[in-house]
């Protein structure tokens, strides 16, 4: 058990833009440095260092960069996204476990000028998971928001439910991310006609129900609690910490389950999450979920039990729970979920900008569609 044995003690970030004219290695270097300098600690306090495969700049070669010296402990995360919250997880376990004494966990990567998720599947090395992609290639599901839409048609015929409502999500990111001066979209909020006035990009998903694509990084520090308190800030405490992968599980492709409206493997995460803290969805104050497609939101709401199946965007209409504070990923940036990990460590500082009063227990989620894993942080005392 993990459970109140490490703490989230550092944040730092790049800009979040569209072509940041510097390498991936560049941006990783500058954010571990900016995290550990929000620590109060140096390259040479730190003995661990995790990040996600997808990855182009391995942890010897960032550790090099940020003048970091010998490693103890390191790591890598596979399926992308659904490795956010797991690297923290990893970190925990390896500070708990004493392995390591200070673990950064970090990504970096030129999303939006480089990359390109949403071009499409291009030229890939032969693998068991391009087979599974292959089945639905052929037929013109091609990019990551095609893959959405399949759940999302069937969550909306499930529950007799239109496009319409994942709008909901989309307007409280930006309302978010308006007020967030490091947001992409701050100052540009939207309304529910602007969602819905968007283009389509793979029925029944528009363009404001699709993230953007972002370069930039983030990093994010990891300690013991006891020595979390004696640095510079309250730290972000690791209550409970999880992946999850389903039955017959694929990376965005999981169609041949008995049934696709949900998320079967956010559902192994949530259950450890609150099995092992002992809490459940009331004693959130504020919840980080991974919103790469609007869809995802509510099914996770639903997962987490917030509400019942179907019931997500009423939920998030109603704003029964302070929501992607930051503006999530469809408002602040696209970094696979690691500036959602931060801007919940803001929430327990007392130092968001959209701070929820009193927040002291934070929900974060990372990819959905994918293997995952979640993370609920809490403040000390």
């Amino acid at each position: 058990m993990i459970g109140g044995t490490a703490a989230v003690v550092g944040i730092g970030a790049t800009a979040f833009t569209k072509d940041s004219g510097r390498s991936e290695l560049a941006l990783a270097a500058e954010a571990v440095r900016a995290a550990l300098d929000d620590a109060g600690l140096g390259p040479g306090d730190v003995d661990g260092m995790v990040t996600f495969t997808m990855d182009t700049s391995p942890e010897i070669t960032v550790a090099q960069a940020a003048g970091i010296g010998e490693l103890t402990f390191f790591s890598r995360v596979h399926y992308g996204g659904g490795a956010a919250c797991a690297t923290v997880q990893q970190a925990a376990l390896a500070v708990t476990a004493g392995i390591a004494g200070v673990v950064v966990c970090y990504r970096a990567f030129n999303e939006r000028s480089g990359r390109r998720f949403g071009a499409g599947v291009q030229g890939r090395e032969p693998s068991a998971e391009g087979v599974a992609l292959g089945w639905g290639l052929p037929y013109g599901l091609l990019t990551p928001a095609s893959w959405a839409a399949m759940s999302a048609r069937r969550y909306l015929h499930e529950y007799g439910l239109e496009p319409e409502v994942f709008g909901h999500v989309a307007v409280t990111d930006r309302r978010h991310a308006a007020t967030n001066p490091a947001a992409y979209f701050h100052g540009r909020p939207i309304t529910l006609a602007d969602h819905a006035a968007s283009r389509w990009i793979a029925e029944p998903l528009r363009l404001l129900d699709c993230c953007q694509e972002t370069d930039g990084g983030q990093a994010l520090v990891v300690t013991s609690l006891e020595r979390a308190r004696t640095l510079r800030h309250p730290p972000a405490v690791v209550v409970a910490a999880a992946q999850g992968a389903g039955r017959a599980q694929e990376q965005m492709t999981s169609y041949y389950r008995d049934d696709i409206d949900g998320l079967p493997e956010m559902g192994v995460v949530a259950r450890q999450l609150w099995g092992s803290s002992g809490l459940g969805p009331a004693d959130v104050d504020v919840a980080v979920l991974y919103d790469h497609f609007t869809p995802y939101v509510l099914m996770q709401l639903e997962e987490f039990g917030f509400c019942g199946p179907g019931e997500g965007a009423a939920f998030v209409a109603a704003d029964a729970l302070p929501l992607n504070t930051h503006g999530g990923q469809l408002g602040e940036a696209y970094l696979h979920g690691m500036n959602g990990i931060a801007e919940a460590v803001r929430q327990l500082r007392g130092t968001a900008v959209n701070q929820v009063p009193d927040a002291s227990r934070a929900l974060v989620t990372a990819g959905t569609g994918v293997p995952t894993s979640g993370l609920l942080l809490g403040a000390d005392g």
